[in-house]
């Protein structure tokens, strides 16, 4: 499937330890700010009760669930031990401080929110 990078954003419109969602015609996608600056993007539904990961608190490079505090990776969307499951991880491209995604070709970013 063809894979098509989207400007989803500034880096500086997410603060550090926040998120915004991108809107997408099949999900929400999550995009989140560590607190070094390192921008990931998850698709926005915890893998245990489909909680919204961008209302999460993100610390590390992981954030906590909002619903039931599961801890997911966002380098990997794994959800840390000792729970199990998996957030679909997003690819993120940085190019002159905008976010850029990539999203399959039928899918279209309809803006951020915060």
């Amino acid at each position: 499937m063809t894979q098509n990078w989207i400007e989803v954003g500034r880096t500086e419109d997410i603060p550090y330890l926040g998120s915004r969602v991108v809107k997408t015609g099949g999900t929400d996608i999550a995009v989140f700010k560590t607190s070094t600056g390192d921008i990931f993007a998850l698709e926005d539904k915890c893998p245990h009760k489909q909680g919204p990961l961008s209302q999460g608190i993100v610390h590390g490079k992981s954030v906590s669930c909002p619903l039931h505090n599961w801890n997911i990776s966002l380098e990997s969307g794994e959800a840390l031990a000792p729970d199990s499951g998996c957030a679909h991880l997003i690819p993120v491209q940085i190019k002159g401080g905008k976010i850029y995604l990539t999203l399959p070709a039928q899918s279209k970013a309809t803006g951020t929110n915060g």
